[in-house]
């Protein structure tokens, strides 16, 4: 395994500059031990920073949020980190204040968007852009090793450590529930931890609230509301339906992914240990594939939608990018047989996509008489990051 250090991150940060004063901010969002800190200490080594996890330091600037305008005023750094900046939401309008009247540019990074969004649209608007850092990618590791990554995940430490399973149950257990304690989003924990083992279970697939509300033990309103938290701390997405129908009835309802393969092995009542052929192997393969293609379109600044497409009568394709710019169907198979293609050939009928692709293990490309590519994932990877596909 690489040294952590030696992982190049993708993520390139660009700035809107204040014409008047060069000031600028931009956010840096990120679930905890994406990497965010030490991503940002190597970008911005000689940069000022607040670590607002010393508890001291957030403390301090609870109380006098106005010293971080006196330092800045003081020192005229060139760029100011801060670190966990939704601790402290009450800096925001010191920012802005520096914004306005300092040359001063600000990385503002956090590991929850709920407390701030809102609050700093208002005061940023127009000031600052928005960035994300995802799990480890294919490009940033190189030479990926699958298995560990459809077992663990690939949080930087996880995919590094001799003993991910031991670090995956601290993250769940101190960081991802702590979080949601500390955050004060809701007081009836047990009731959020048995909807955490539900969401693990079901990871990857249609949400059905009234079922998970069921399981859970709590109403389907909560159970929406359990969803956007995750949503809200960075801890998982939703894949919306394509519902452009043609001619077959599309579905209407949302999957939801939690944002990093192991954390979604460690809440399945199985744990992480996962078969090869087996159901979840192949959903972890779809969830791999997934988090590759929204890093890069999140990287790359591509603006292009992100779908599924589903009919009511079960013909499934699992990756759309754009308005058919790409269709994808993940299949974990080291065998690419008919009934695999199915989906895809179904969603061809009433669509023309500009390329249609099985990603799966096998060894070498070839392709079908109807024009349907079956590609190696890691041919798939390197074609993707290099700006061959979308």
């Amino acid at each position: 395994m690489p040294e952590y250090q030696e992982f190049p991150r993708a993520l390139r940060l660009t700035w809107n500059p204040n014409p008047r004063t060069g000031a600028a901010a931009l956010f840096l969002w990120g679930a905890r031990q994406t990497g965010k800190t030490t991503y940002l200490h190597r970008t911005f080594p000689s940069a000022l920073y607040y670590d607002l996890l010393d508890t001291a330091l957030c403390a301090e600037l609870s109380v006098r949020p106005h010293r971080l305008r006196e330092d800045v005023l003081g020192d005229s750094p060139g760029l100011v980190v801060i670190d966990e900046v939704q601790h402290v939401p009450l800096l925001l309008p010191e920012v802005h204040w520096l914004l306005e009247n300092t040359a001063t540019r600000f990385v503002l990074c956090g590991s929850s968007a709920r407390k701030l969004r809102h609050r700093a649209r208002n005061l940023l608007g127009g000031r600052a852009t928005e960035f994300s850092l995802l799990p480890l990618t294919s490009q940033e590791i190189g030479d990926v090793d699958l298995a560990r990554v459809l077992r663990f995940g690939s949080l930087p430490v996880h995919y590094l450590a001799d003993d991910p399973a031991s670090l995956l149950r601290a993250y769940v257990n101190t960081y991802l529930k702590a979080e949601i304690i500390d955050e004060s989003v809701t007081r009836n924990i047990p009731a959020f931890s048995r909807f955490l083992q539900v969401v693990g279970l079901n990871h990857g697939q249609q949400v059905n609230y009234t079922a998970v509300a069921r399981e859970t033990g709590v109403s389907a309103n909560t159970v929406r509301s359990y969803f956007q938290i995750l949503e809200d701390t960075l801890l998982g997405f939703t894949l919306e339906p394509w519902r452009r129908r043609q001619k077959r009835r599309l579905v209407e309802t949302a999957k939801f992914y939690l944002f990093d393969i192991g954390v979604a092995n460690y809440l399945h009542p199985e744990g992480a240990a996962i078969a090869e052929g087996s159901n979840r192997y192949g959903r972890a393969f779809e969830h791999f594939v997934l988090n590759e293609v929204r890093a890069y379109l999140a990287y790359t600044n591509t603006d292009l939608p992100l779908t599924f497409w589903r009919t009511s009568s079960g013909f499934e394709v699992d990756l759309v990018i754009g308005s058919m710019d790409l269709v994808i169907e993940c299949k974990s198979t080291r065998e690419v047989r008919a009934a695999d293609l199915k989906g895809l050939r179904a969603l061809r009928e009433e669509h023309t996509p500009k390329c249609s692709q099985v990603v799966c293990r096998v060894q070498n490309r070839r392709r079908t008489e109807d024009g349907i590519d079956i590609v190696p994932w890691r041919e798939f990877c390197r074609e993707l990051w290099a700006g061959e596909l979308v």
